[in-house]
């Protein structure tokens, strides 16, 4: 681990949510609803809706969260501008892959009428096969699921053509935790090159890639390479984090005809917030300066 995420791990949590607070909707259902409506009636852009919590262990959180991500289907379910992403370590995974299964189908299920897409998102790399197992059992039943899958991750290209004969929606991203390097990239450049190849081949089997990068460079490469091979717009995304300053190619993107959706976090309880918020500001240091900018002027 690099000096910066040290440092950063042990900043206590009410300075992480000041410094990270560009990133999130803010607390509570309404809040990430609200940032929603708000980001597509302005910008025209989309969202996928998101509870900050990691690590949940005791059941009764476990079972709180739950509720939590079906009062947020009934929320967003009038909303085709919306999705929702939810998290394994939220979900009871700790307890067992039977319980947590059980509580992600609940969700895809309650969701499924309403034609509402639920992301099942990638956690570190011990979490993997789980997720990937959950997932393809789920798909099997249910077609408003999809995953996200991790660029710098040597396995990546075989879980790709291992993923589900059912066409998938796939956020590809190169992936937000630190792996070792006996099972992952360590240059941010390799990870990239890697995005744009797992795209290529995400549609080669016939899947609908979600292009998750801040990297111009990288969208503008896509866009040239997809447009040249004659791929439709409406057959993949890109999509970037709430709180990334990329207004110009956001829009760019949204004019000519995709959607770019950004990922919309709220908090219901801060504790859980803190590892998603200190990630994202190791992420982007820079934005520890803008907000102390803001707070203390030039």
């Amino acid at each position: 681990m690099d000096l910066k995420r040290a440092i950063i791990d042990l900043m206590p949590g009410p300075l992480v949510r000041i410094f990270a607070a560009p990133y999130t909707a803010g607390k509570g259902i309404a809040s990430g609803v609200a940032k929603a409506d708000d980001l597509f009636a302005r910008q025209g852009l989309y969202s996928t809706v998101d509870l900050l919590a990691e690590e949940v262990f005791r059941p009764e959180d476990v079972e709180a969260t739950v509720q939590v991500y079906l009062r947020m289907v009934e929320a967003l379910k009038d909303r085709p501008y919306a999705s929702i992403s939810l998290k394994p370590t939220s979900l009871g995974i700790h307890e067992s892959e039977a319980g947590c299964q059980h509580n992600l189908r609940r969700i895809v299920a309650a969701a499924a009428p309403h034609g509402l897409h639920i992301t099942l998102d990638m956690e570190d790399r011990h979490f993997t096969d789980v997720t990937l197992r959950m997932f393809r059992a789920i798909r099997d039943e249910f077609d408003n699921f999809g995953i996200v899958l991790q660029s710098r991750l040597f396995r990546t290209p075989e879980d790709i053509r291992a993923l589900h004969a059912k066409p998938c929606k796939v956020r590809i991203c190169i992936g937000i935790y630190w792996e070792p390097a006996e099972v992952a990239l360590q240059d941010k450049a390799g990870m990239k090159e890697k995005l744009f190849e797992q795209v290529q081949l995400l549609l080669d089997h016939g899947h609908y890639p979600e292009i998750a990068t801040h990297d111009v460079p990288l969208i503008r490469r896509c866009m040239e390479h997809l447009d040249q091979r004659g791929v439709p717009k409406t057959a993949y995304e890109f999509q970037m984090l709430l709180g990334v300053p990329r207004t110009d190619i956001q829009q760019e993107i949204v004019k000519r005809g995709q959607i770019l959706r950004l990922y919309v976090p709220f908090a219901e309880d801060w504790k859980y917030a803190v590892h998603y918020l200190k990630r994202r500001l190791a992420g982007n240091p820079a934005m520890a300066l803008m907000v102390m900018k803001n707070m203390f002027g030039n």
